[in-house]
């Protein structure tokens, strides 16, 4: 099996197996929450994302990993991971709501940018050295979770106007 095969499936898997856990284990304890509490589980997560910067460390990743794609993923995240910080520590005010927002929007483009870029720049699985695991176990978490957020963002905000009537 190509080593391009084993990434891809191995990806494919991973977004398999967290649906499966969010939707058995995730989903059913934030759906009751008020949308801050099931908003902060979810910023705590991304606020890891400054694992991205090991794109970056020399000896964790091949000398010939795309330099354009290794920049751009590692300073996205960090963004994101700053992003989600600042909005959980406003997360009790409106300006957190909207932080939540900023985050989600930047955090989702900037995980579909890096796929781009990777299939762009013609990266291979064996380029990533000890970063393999980001793109295969921690990505799909990510895309999954910022789904969450969506979903808990736009459902408790349809649920405010609802109430306000």
């Amino acid at each position: 099996m190509s080593p391009q095969l084993c990434f891809f499936l191995s990806i494919a898997f991973g977004l398999i197996a967290w649906g499966i856990i969010t939707a058995q284990y995730i989903w059913p304890e934030l759906r009751l929450r008020p949308r801050a509490e099931a908003l902060r589980p979810l910023l705590i997560l991304h606020s890891f994302r400054f694992i991205g910067l090991a794109f970056l460390v020399p000896g964790v990743v091949s000398p010939d990993l795309p330099s354009a794609f290794a920049h751009s993923a590692a300073f996205g995240d960090i963004i994101a991971a700053t992003l989600a910080l600042l909005s959980l520590s406003l997360l009790s005010s409106g300006a957190g709501i909207v932080v939540a927002w900023i985050f989600n929007l930047w955090g989702t483009v900037d995980l579909l940018i890096a796929f781009y870029q990777a299939n762009y720049a013609g990266l291979l699985a064996g380029q990533l050295g000890a970063t393999y695991f980001i793109p295969t176990v921690v990505v799909p978490l990510l895309l999954i979770t910022h789904g969450l957020a969506f979903r808990i963002l736009l459902q408790h905000e349809s649920e405010s106007v609802i109430r306000e009537r």
